[in-house]
């Protein structure tokens, strides 16, 4: 967790409202870190629906694996998220690690031990200490209130350097409905299924299967079209909660995805994943430059989202981007490799709206001084025209600094 805030980080927090069955702990267990919180404890209300989807890594974390496996119940009581230890590559250990864990948070909540869904970030292949939530989550469970996700959020935080947070209210019926969120992430931030750790609650009343149907769908424009630096993490975790209180307000109860009256909800449901997903990209480790890349006019959809990857990805790309410097030509390089299909000499870019390359070459009333003084923006906006389809996507990145470099050189140590 860094002292010094990303000046990319939104300028107003929101306030985020209780949701009923859903109560929140966060408390100092000495995980890795001194003097700050590291472990969030969540507690919900029995009969509470869970979704999630996971990082497709093929050497996956221990949590991830038991959430996997506890997720076919498709009920929750709680979440035990701890920050500074990712519990990954540590083989026989880190699986006894997250039973202990999930032993200990049950008899704290009083629940099965499937009921408990675990998270864990931080450095990887060290052995994660389970005996250090022995008491803690006891008393955590006895803590526990309707409201703190700030404090949560701050607790689940590792290179990040402000807490994620967002939040929507939405007419389900006759009743009103909140969705919260949270998320941690800066850095090993690539798509593949979550992209970080994030966790969102409502008090909506929706059945397992309808909230993982919603969950897969909302990520693939939100949290999968967010990249940092390629690196696909072993921890990715995003889990959701249903209460269904507010069945008892009028909210009528959800058994299928495509029901009608989930309208107004999956905008919300996806506005929520959407503002989370470019918080991450906005604490990129080292960051100083939000990028937006769009590219129209691919063959496909799919063609589009690899094209504008390929872009996000590219080092030189985002290093130019650092450097203020409008270098067209790593962008048409980025293109070029990414093997889709383009053509050289349709191609046209621009820059934060001043096009700077058109049909395959320098747009003949580029102005260096007008694309020089657009690139000291905090937000730029690259923009990719194939000129070969109706295929379009956008993906969020953000610029590649000395600080990135920094950080992760002494990390682990």
């Amino acid at each position: 967790m860094s002292s010094s805030v990303s000046p990319l980080a939104p300028k107003n927090v929101p306030n985020m409202p209780v949701i009923a069955g859903v109560h929140l702990a966060t408390a100092e267990a000495g995980i890795r870190y001194k003097n700050r919180t590291d472990v969030l404890l969540a507690v919900m209300d029995k009969g509470t629906a869970v979704a999630g989807v996971f990082t497709k890594s093929k050497c996956p974390s221990a949590p991830v694996e038991w959430c996997r496996a506890k997720l076919k119940g498709g009920k929750a009581r709680a979440l035990v998220v701890n920050s500074g230890n990712a519990n990954a590559f540590t083989g026989k250990t880190g699986r006894s690690s997250t039973a202990l864990t999930a032993k200990i948070a049950a008899k704290a909540v009083g629940c099965t031990e499937g009921e408990i869904f675990l998270a864990s970030t931080g450095v990887i292949g060290e052995p994660l200490d389970a005996t250090k939530f022995d008491g803690v989550l006891g008393r955590l469970a006895e803590t526990a209130e309707a409201g703190d996700y700030l404090a949560a959020a701050k607790a689940i935080m590792t290179t990040d350097t402000f807490p994620k947070v967002a939040t929507a209210t939405v007419k389900l019926g006759k009743a009103k409905v909140t969705i919260n969120g949270m998320a941690k992430g800066a850095g090993m931030i690539a798509p593949d299924m979550a992209t970080m750790l994030s966790f969102i609650f409502t008090d909506a009343p929706i059945a397992p299967a309808a909230l993982q149907a919603l969950l897969k769908s909302g990520v693939e424009d939100s949290f999968n079209a967010v990249t940092i630096d390629g690196d696909t993490s072993t921890s990715d975790t995003l889990l959701a909660f249903a209460t269904g209180a507010a069945a008892e307000h009028g909210a009528p109860k959800i058994s299928r995805a495509s029901d009608p009256r989930l309208k107004a909800f999956v905008k919300a449901f996806n506005q929520v994943l959407a503002n989370l997903s470019e918080q991450v990209a906005r604490d990129g480790e080292g960051a100083r430059k939000l990028v937006e890349i769009t590219v129209e006019g691919a063959k496909t959809k799919a063609s589009a989202r690899k094209i504008a990857m390929s872009i996000a990805n590219s080092p030189l790309v985002k290093t130019a981007i650092a450097g203020e410097d409008a270098n067209w030509g790593r962008v048409v390089m980025a293109v070029g490799k990414a093997g889709e299909p383009a053509d050289r000499d349709k191609l046209s870019i621009s820059f934060n709206g001043i096009r700077v390359a058109k049909n395959g070459a320098r747009d003949p009333s580029y102005d260096e001084a007008q694309v020089s003084e657009a690139m000291k923006a905090p937000e730029i906006a690259i923009k990719v025209s194939l000129g070969l389809g109706k295929g379009r996507d956008r993906v969020l990145t953000c610029d590649l600094t000395k600080e990135y470099v920094a950080i992760n050189g002494d990390y682990r140590s």
